[in-house]
């Protein structure tokens, strides 16, 4: 089993160590997309940027299982969508979606996108979340909303909706779709992805008991700023990686068994 690289969301390392760091922590997330059931045959895809070349990124190969997969797994892909690092192929929607998502936000280290059941269920509404609880106020005024559903995402021109309701913020609703966060750290996506998901169920519970009444704005405004920070983000995470790694530490292998 190989070891795990120090934590911390802005440790100094080098540029190997960092990728190192950063493939495990996507390895590690897979496992807790697959734990939760997020995974959809062979749909859903999270992504970590390169620290050295800021236009490929780290993703899971096509047709593998969340549940399954290894850092020694992950496939590097460049700004074409040529795999460059691995011998199984990219999800084609995976690389429409990705790769504008990182061009237009270089701020992003990690995107996550998965057809969770109550993701896609909330999306079917095409509407943004309502600050109903403490959780949802994460997103107030900082989620965007893609309301064109286009077909399936092989299509960079698609992609590039998709960035741009993302906007400059954390995340968006896909409409008939799913949901789709980005993070400044693998931790940070992961947990907004987590955490959208239950909003989105805690809300259709809500419109299934009654007329929910939101909190009010300039409440909702507050709670994002003391927990729906990148900082905030990662913090959350940690419990959700610590769990996983405790449970299935193999997903940190990141060489061939000898």
């Amino acid at each position: 089993m190989s070891e795990q690289v120090t934590l911390s969301p802005r440790a100094v390392r080098s540029t190997q160590q960092e990728r190192r760091h950063r493939k495990q922590r996507l390895a590690a997330a897979f496992r807790i997309f697959g734990r939760l059931g997020f995974d959809e045959g062979v749909a859903g895809h999270i992504t970590a940027r390169d620290p050295e070349r800021a236009d490929h990124f780290w993703v899971n190969p096509f047709g593998m299982s969340f549940k399954q997969i290894r850092a020694q797994d992950l496939i590097l892909v460049d700004h074409t969508g040529a795999v460059v690092e691995g011998s199984l192929p990219v999800n084609r929607a995976a690389f429409a979606i990705h790769s504008q998502v990182h061009s237009a936000r270089p701020d992003v280290i990690a995107a996550a996108h998965a057809h969770s059941v109550y993701g896609k269920t909330f999306a079917a509404l095409h509407r943004r979340l309502r600050p109903l609880t403490q959780d949802a106020c994460i997103f107030f005024e900082d989620h965007g909303l893609y309301a064109d559903y286009g077909g399936v995402a092989y299509d960079l021109e698609e992609g590039k909706r998709i960035a741009e309701a993302v906007g400059d913020t954390k995340a968006a609703v896909l409409a008939n779709h799913g949901l789709l966060t980005v993070g400044e750290t693998v931790d940070e996506a992961v947990f907004w992805f987590v955490t959208m998901e239950r909003s989105c169920q805690a809300e259709l519970l809500a419109m299934a008991s009654g007329d929910p009444r939101p909190i009010p704005d300039e409440v909702a405004r507050d709670v994002r700023s003391k927990i729906g920070s990148a900082p905030s983000g990662w913090r959350s995470a940690q419990p959700l990686f610590d769990w996983i790694l405790a449970e299935q530490p193999d997903c940190l292998d990141d060489a061939p068994a000898v």
